[in-house]
């Protein structure tokens, strides 16, 4: 009888291990719960991590939501279509791209070509311009002309960075009194964004060779060219510059 009862414990010690063991394996394969907030984030960079991947094609809700450990539902909650969720994802990497260069400008001089320096700078340079924002851009790019709200987040006439690169030229232009400064501001700003495409673009192709400095120095060596004064191949010439420059 005492045989009995204690392989009858010893039997139910060893279902509830198991029914433990099975249920912990259960909610390790169940979608985790997140905040709105959080979870609207996590669609959204396992959206940019598949395009990045896998291409613009291939990225499915499926695997979306499977980058994301979160269920179907939750794209159609809270972006109600894949559509939907490409448009914000295209919006999120324009966000994060003028947030970073925001940041930098904070740090560089107020000149006007102290900032177009740092627009160059900060456009080639590694936080922005590496292999996984190189192929999201260009997906986004492809989808432009058939899809205008991502089209509106993937263009290299932005607003806010056309005004910023014009405004600069136009106050360079008016200290070195050039003529006709409005076709000229106009010109050197139309000028830079395809340079500053161009490499993204040569990057794209070739990224073991391509070379940062040599792409800084190429727009530079435009830039100087317009405005010698302002600019030589290593970037802004400042007042501290010509101050040491020999009479």
């Amino acid at each position: 009888m005492f045989m009995d009862e204690r392989s009858d414990q010893s039997n139910f010690r060893a279902n509830s291990k198991l029914k433990s063991t099975q249920n912990l394996q259960s909610e390790d394969r169940q979608p985790r719960r997140y905040s709105s907030e959080d979870s609207r984030r996590l669609l959204i960079e396992a959206t940019l991590d598949s395009i990045a991947e896998v291409g613009f094609s291939s990225t499915s809700v499926s695997e979306i939501v499977t980058r994301a450990n979160l269920s179907r539902g939750m794209v159609h909650l809270y972006f109600n279509n894949k559509d939907a969720l490409l448009v914000a994802a295209a919006q999120h990497s324009a966000e994060v791209y003028y947030n970073t260069l925001s940041e930098q400008l904070e740090t560089a001089g107020s000149s006007p070509q102290e900032i177009l320096e740092t627009v160059v700078l900060s456009d080639l340079g590694e936080e922005l311009l590496n292999e996984r924002t190189i192929k999201i851009w260009f997906a986004f790019r492809g989808e432009a002309h058939a899809n205008q709200a991502i089209g509106k987040f993937s263009d290299t006439r932005d607003d806010y960075l056309r005004d910023m690169i014009f405004n600069a030229f136009l106050e360079i232009g008016t200290a070195q009194q050039v003529g006709e400064l409005g076709k000229i501001a106009r010109d050197a700003t139309h000028g830079t964004l395809a340079l500053l495409e161009g490499m993204w673009t040569d990057y794209l192709l070739h990224p073991d060779s391509f070379s940062r400095a040599s792409a800084a120095r190429i727009i530079f060596r435009f830039l100087s060219a317009l405005f010698p004064q302002h600019f030589n191949l290593d970037g802004a010439i400042v007042d501290r510059d010509l101050s040491r420059t020999p009479s």
